[in-house]
């Protein structure tokens, strides 16, 4: 039987990309694909072409939120192409950020509250299984 792994594609602000270095690391490491423009864009391809094939292909788009990225129009851009898409979205969240600042689209979604990388990893890998019926 031939099981492919789910992928998810990380959205987030350059300013977390340590930050979410580690955990796209973590999540690779506990069994999921991942499409993480550091691993996946290339030198000299297309940073929009690779953004939306990266979503196309993927199951699953974690967004990592902080009050920078908020505003930006990189955030909307990737939440309505992962809604037209039909992608689940995880939102991952500072535990200091007020709900009713997020985009409304994200406040009607369960989010997952930002940890250490490779505690948030594990979370987000449960919630994964979770939505798409597959065994944590």
């Amino acid at each position: 039987m031939n099981m492919t792994k789910p992928k998810v594609f990380i959205s987030y602000s350059h300013s977390d990309r340590e930050w979410v270095q580690q955990l796209a690391e973590a999540v690779v490491g506990l069994g999921l694909n991942v499409w993480f423009d550091e691993f996946n864009i290339k030198a000299g391809q297309s940073v929009n072409k690779a953004l939306e094939k990266g979503l196309r292909e993927s199951e699953v788009v974690a967004m990592v939120i902080n009050s920078e990225n908020l505003r930006r129009p990189n955030l909307f851009f990737e939440m309505g192409a992962a809604l037209g898409m039909t992608k689940t979205i995880i939102p991952i969240v500072p535990k200091d950020i007020d709900p009713r600042k997020l985009p409304l689209l994200l406040q009607n979604i369960k989010f997952l509250i930002r940890k250490a990388p490779e505690e948030t990893a594990k979370e987000l890998v449960t919630a994964v299984g979770a939505l798409l019926g597959e065994p944590a």
